[in-house]
């Protein structure tokens, strides 16, 4: 019997596949919105909760790396899985969906009953977690929306370590506008946005060192400084060590 326990939304804007994916899952008793595109799927989601996403990878309008990208910033999806169907089995690619969280990919051409399985396995977890999640020591666990906020900051620096990413940049990343995001970092870190963004490479970099790197020049470069000379003014500013002085501490 059909009911929101098992409802999927599709999205696949090849019209034969669409067509007889949507055949079978509903055959197979699941409740199938089909959408032809990112745009189409997003005015679904806006008053929809599906238990999970079925998206294509490369698609006009929107490609599903987008789309998914967009529904991960609302927090209601968080326990939404999301499998990509894509037909790019490239290594980088596979690493690229998996970094950016998405929870499975299907190479093109697959069976159905592969898609079948890893929907039911995926449904049958997200029912456990809900379960645990109704135990008042769950409660206990449960993260503000300012933690949630800022952890999808913190991530979308690490992302772009390496680059020069701006204020409006990541503001466009979190979908506020720059004021707000000054605003919101300046109250919670007591911070303006530059100086956050420094101090979370700075974190990265102490990662870094904690993790066995002891050149300085490469860790200013896979931190994001122009320089080292600025990356050592930065970090001693920010340890109150140099960061020779630092490593030499760690490897005593």
């Amino acid at each position: 019997m059909k009911n929101n326990k098992t409802s999927i939304l599709l999205v696949e804007d090849d019209l034969s596949l669409g067509q007889t994916l949507a055949e079978l899952l509903d055959v197979n008793g699941f409740e199938v919105t089909w959408c032809h595109n990112g745009e189409e799927a997003l005015k679904y989601l806006t008053n929809n909760e599906p238990s999970i996403i079925v998206c294509d990878l490369m698609m006009p309008v929107m490609t599903g790396e987008e789309l998914f990208l967009k529904v991960r910033n609302f927090r209601k999806f968080d326990s939404v899985p999301f499998i990509i169907i894509t037909a790019d089995v490239s290594f980088e690619s596979k690493i690229k969906q998996l970094q950016n969280g998405v929870n499975d990919f299907i190479n093109k051409p697959f069976k159905i009953q592969e898609l079948i399985l890893k929907i039911q396995n995926f449904l049958k977890y997200k029912e456990k977690l809900i379960t645990q999640s109704q135990s008042p020591v769950s409660n206990i666990k449960l993260k503000s929306r300012k933690s949630d906020f800022f952890e999808k900051i913190n991530e979308i620096i690490i992302k772009n370590i390496k680059s020069d990413i701006t204020i409006e940049q990541l503001a466009k990343e979190v979908y506020v506008s720059k004021s707000t995001l000054d605003k919101k970092i300046r109250k919670f870190k007591q911070v303006n946005v530059s100086t956050y963004i420094r101090e979370i490479r700075l974190d990265y970099a102490i990662s870094l060192i904690e993790a066995g790197e002891v050149n300085v020049d490469t860790l200013a470069i896979e931190c994001g400084f122009n320089s080292t000379s600025y990356f050592s003014v930065c970090f001693k500013n920010y340890t109150n060590l140099s960061p020779k002085k630092y490593i030499n501490q760690k490897i005593k």
